[in-house]
């Protein structure tokens, strides 16, 4: 049986300015700051981790996640646990899916199958009213969840 995450709303950030606005417009429930598609490959967990402390220390005691993107690559996953990252993003299809998930439940971690539904800040002029609307809009949601199971009788 799987187990079902509660997460706040993700926002897709691609820099500290991303990551800064995203936990500036967050409400009570948070926000999920997640790496863009692959980064984990392309830009490091290091870096995206330290970008993620950098926006936090600027809105400290805001909630927040911050998951790692390693598209279907199970080093790049294993690299980014080892890095510290506690929740990492690798395609469930990937053949070591199962190896690299007990690697992170032993290092306290958990792994997603997929991308969770969110906002891509690329997609947005932050310097704009509108788009800042939108933002907040997004993060005062509650996030989508998948369907719960239904009990037998």
């Amino acid at each position: 049986m799987t187990e079902r995450l509660s997460m706040p709303p993700a926002v897709t950030v691609h820099g500290l300015a991303g990551a800064t606005a995203a936990l500036a417009a967050a409400g009570p429930a948070g926000v999920l700051l997640l790496s863009a598609p692959g980064a984990g490959g392309f830009a490091g967990a290091a870096w995206f981790l330290a970008m993620v402390r950098a926006a936090a220390g600027r809105h400290a005691g805001v909630p927040h996640q911050a998951a790692i993107d390693c598209a279907d690559a199970a080093g790049t996953a294993l690299a980014a646990l080892g890095e510290g990252a506690r929740l990492i993003v690798l395609d469930g299809a990937c053949p070591a899916f199962g190896a690299v998930a007990a690697a992170a439940e032993q290092a306290g971690a958990r792994v997603l199958p997929a991308r969770p539904p969110a906002l891509d800040l690329a997609t947005l002029d932050l310097g704009r009213r509108d788009d800042l609307a939108k933002l907040r809009a997004w993060l005062a949601m509650e996030a989508p969840q998948p369907p719960a199971k239904p009990r037998a009788p």
